[in-house]
């Protein structure tokens, strides 16, 4: 035998399907919104690697303003080649920690201060950095206290480096100035592209490396880093909110990046 609705069970019908449209509507909406904060002004991204030691540290999520520098096709998710260059664009500055798309494969996201500008000429002497035939102002301060390859406590040889434009950071020299990379011939940074390097300057993938990273395209730059939201010590998982207490690092929160 056919079921017959009546009309009030019409009505809730419709009703339900209406809350359903709403709802999805409303996630739809909430969906955009996210894709534009993302593309437009902010991302988060979180640090895997000890490359930016003393600055940011394995555990460390920041907000990355991808406006500072304009718009290319690496400020939208997974790069669709849908723009040629940059658009309302402003170089980086020197001495910036920015993320970027590693040249080679144009995916793989990296984060490194910004060194070397287009025309500069850069070079590491027993350890010091050079740029454009001038040592870089470096101040000894009291040594970094980290762990070396096996996880054992050790303290590490710490600076206070001046770049020319006057911006003041903190490296540290793990192999003191007989590193891989303390001793370079001169790299010559090719127009429209930035030499990058990490603050850990004896643990850190980058512009040194020619093979690996080399010289970055403008073209690459996804954004600034701006102020870290969240850190959490590199051995826990964040997902384990009950250790928040004893894991969390309280006192990096909402710091600035320099």
């Amino acid at each position: 035998m056919a079921r017959v609705e009546t009309g009030s069970q019409i009505g809730s019908r419709k009703k339900d399907e209406g809350g359903i449209l709403e709802t999805v509507k409303v996630v739809v909406q909430a969906l955009l919104i996210a894709l534009v904060v993302r593309t437009l002004l902010f991302q988060p991204f979180n640090i895997p690697s000890g490359s930016l030691i003393p600055t940011l540290l394995i555990g460390d999520y920041l907000f990355v303003s991808k406006y500072t520098y304009g718009y290319s096709r690496h400020s939208i998710p997974f790069s669709p080649p849908i723009l040629n260059g940059r658009v309302w664009a402003s170089e980086p500055k020197r001495g910036d920690i920015a993320v970027f798309k590693l040249p080679s494969d144009g995916t793989t996201d990296y984060i490194k201060r910004v060194i070397g500008l287009p025309g500069d000429k850069i070079q590491m002497v027993d350890g010091i950095l050079h740029i454009n035939g001038k040592a870089v102002e470096r101040k000894r301060i009291e040594d970094y206290q980290t762990t070396d390859a096996y996880n054992r406590p050790i303290a590490v040889p710490q600076y206070m480096e001046t770049l020319p434009n006057g911006v003041s950071h903190r490296i540290i020299e793990r192999d003191g100035d007989n590193g891989y990379w303390d001793n370079t011939y001169v790299y010559t940074v090719p127009p429209g592209k930035f030499f990058m390097m990490g603050d850990n300057r004896d643990n850190s993938q980058d512009s040194r490396d020619e093979s690996a990273v080399g010289y970055v395209p403008f073209e690459n730059f996804v954004g600034r880093a701006e102020v870290i939201f969240f850190s959490i010590d590199e051995h826990a998982s964040a997902w384990r909110v009950w250790e928040w207490p004893q894991t969390v690092r309280w006192n990096r929160i909402f710091n600035p990046i320099r």
